[in-house]
């Protein structure tokens, strides 16, 4: 049966990708910015989608309260990773620097979702919520990649 977990593995895959492409590209290679540019729109879709369908339902839950806040968070310095190599896009050094601290970050949320929360929201939501919001979470994601883009 499709859940939400299933649905969001998806993405992070796609990300994970992307990050490893970006650091085998040289920053100067075009294919580097079509790259980023990729996984620019994939982290924003994925973010605003995955707030929607799963932080906010476990926001409402003490037990979740703590671990979706810090999520959120992480998101904004992801946020604020990709605003910091589109800042640099034009210095080559600067540019690989951010891309390293980007797919770490990036690596580091991945890997704390999958093993913490997802852990931690499946005890909160039930078996017919997490298919719900499995396509809820995908229309939206679409929807997203197309606004971000």
């Amino acid at each position: 049966m499709d859940n939400i977990y299933e649905a969001l593995r998806e993405s992070h895959r796609t990300q994970r990708t992307l990050c490893r492409r970006l650091l085998r590209l040289k920053p100067d290679d075009s294919r580097a910015q079509e790259t980023f540019n990729a996984l620019r729109i994939e982290l924003a879709a994925h973010a605003a989608a995955e707030e929607r369908y799963l932080y906010a339902q476990i926001l409402f839950d003490d037990m979740g309260l703590k671990s979706s806040r810090h999520a959120l968070a992480e998101h904004h310095e992801i946020d604020e990773c990709v605003e910091a190599m589109d800042a640099v896009r034009d210095q080559p050094e600067a540019w690989l620097e951010h891309a390293r601290k980007l797919s770490h970050e990036v690596h580091h949320h991945l890997r704390e979702e999958e093993r913490k929360f997802f852990q931690l929201s499946g005890k909160i939501l039930s078996d017919r919520q997490k298919a719900s919001l499995a396509s809820r979470y995908r229309r939206d994601l679409n929807r997203m990649r197309e606004v971000v883009a």
